[in-house]
């Protein structure tokens, strides 16, 4: 069960880590139909307006659905399977086919809508949801029989609760970068009127903030005598927050190159 829930991480995070190449490659609209790539063929077919290359990376990005999906309906059958039955990890293991489910009609619609801004920051933010509860499940597999046992008090997990919406606005802000910058997914697609600048500020003020409250959250942790494994845990986040806060600002000084998007995207996941 555990070796299936770290490859359910891997699959949503391996899908929107590609999903990302497609778009700094231009290639979005290299299968412009859904869900053929072309009317009347399911696969990439010689086509005067869109190149054969960027229609193999948009497609293969949809043939990676068919592992996510093997991956997430695995991870269900395993979680029924298990004995005794496990309410949080069976409910954990049916959203992943569920999110996959859901993920491939917002992928329709963002084909269908010529990949419209929000259509794509929509798309990415589900799937940072799914790598995010497949980390739950991951962690599921391995509980025991008994019942929950609170580590740290209530103050402490109103804190990380805290942080992690401060987390999903810096998410989101990073979608609203992408809409306004270079990196479309398609030559044609209209982006964010608002300038880079002025979404990159916001980005970055709120990386900030996080970064402040993960400061206070280590005092915390150390005030209360958190658990070893819980400080390893919060260490592991220090590092890569600060890693992908210096990734962002190489990244923005340089003129947002693609391949350090991909990496930023993977830094995301």
């Amino acid at each position: 069960m555990r070796r299936l829930a770290i490859a359910a991480v891997v699959a949503q995070a391996g899908i929107a880590v590609t999903g990302s190449v497609v778009r700094v490659t231009g290639s979005g609209l290299g299968c412009p139909t859904w869900p053929e790539c072309f009317p009347g063929s399911l696969v990439p077919t010689p086509h005067p307006e869109v190149a054969e290359l960027r229609q193999w990376i948009e497609f293969s990005n949809r043939l990676l659905t068919i592992a996510v999906v093997l991956v997430a309906g695995a991870c269900l059958i395993a979680a029924l399977a298990t004995r005794p039955r496990r309410a949080r990890l069976t409910r954990l293991a049916l959203v992943q086919p569920l999110g996959v489910v859901a993920q491939a009609v917002i992928g329709g619609i963002t084909v269908l809508t010529g990949l419209v801004w929000w259509s794509v920051s929509v798309h990415f933010l589900v799937s940072m949801v799914l790598v995010w509860l497949g980390v739950q499940l991951v962690d599921a597999a391995t509980d025991g029989d008994g019942p929950p046992r609170r580590t740290v008090g209530s103050a402490v997990r109103g804190l990380v609760a805290t942080s992690t919406v401060v987390l999903a606005a810096l998410l989101a802000a990073g979608t609203l970068v992408t809409a306004a910058g270079p990196h479309a997914g398609d030559a044609a697609t209209p982006r964010l009127g608002i300038g880079v600048p002025a979404v990159a500020q916001l980005h970055a003020d709120l990386l900030f903030a996080y970064l402040g409250m993960l400061v206070a959250l280590g005092f915390t942790l150390a005030a209360v005598e958190a658990p070893r494994a819980l400080r390893r845990r919060y260490a592991a986040l220090i590092v890569a927050v600060v890693a992908q806060g210096a990734l962002g600002g190489i990244q923005y000084a340089l003129g947002v190159p693609e391949a350090l998007v991909s990496l930023h995207v993977l830094g995301d996941t």
